[in-house]
């Protein structure tokens, strides 16, 4: 079995720590498989869901924020603002969030705000996608 060690870190707690067979994280240009001596690189980690599968084969699925993820010597971190399991998701408060963003984004703004408000909404979006999908598979 080939695997590769991956630590997942949010600004708030160690996500993930240990050996794993296979992630996929959200980039800007859409998602990226990472597998056991993969290429060294270093990539953005973009707003959406993360999904990882552990050495003893469970899927783990994370709803992440803007970050990055380095790729070396067959050892993953992954740093994100945060990272949420879809149990720990307050669903009233995404709902809430996401209706918040919606009415900023109707709202005259400056491009700095709407960038803001943009990334508000695909936050919530996200976290209200995952926390739906308890349960993923290949």
């Amino acid at each position: 079995m080939n695997t590769f060690y991956l630590k997942v870190i949010s600004s708030d707690k160690v996500f993930y720590e240990g050996r794993c067979e296979y992630l996929i994280i959200p980039t800007p240009e859409g998602q990226k498989g990472v597998l056991a001596h993969h290429e060294n690189m270093v990539v953005a980690v973009e707003i959406g869901e993360l999904h990882l599968r552990t050495d003893k084969g469970e899927w783990i699925t994370a709803a992440v924020s803007k970050g990055f993820a380095e790729i070396m010597n067959n050892r993953v971190s992954v740093l994100v603002n945060s990272a949420e399991r879809p149990e720990e998701i307050d669903i009233k408060r995404a709902e809430e969030a996401k209706e918040r963003a919606q009415e900023r984004l109707r709202q005259k703004q400056s491009i700095q705000e709407y960038h803001l408000s943009q990334a508000s909404l695909a936050r919530a979006m996200t976290r209200l996608k995952t926390s739906k999908e308890k349960h993923w598979n290949i």
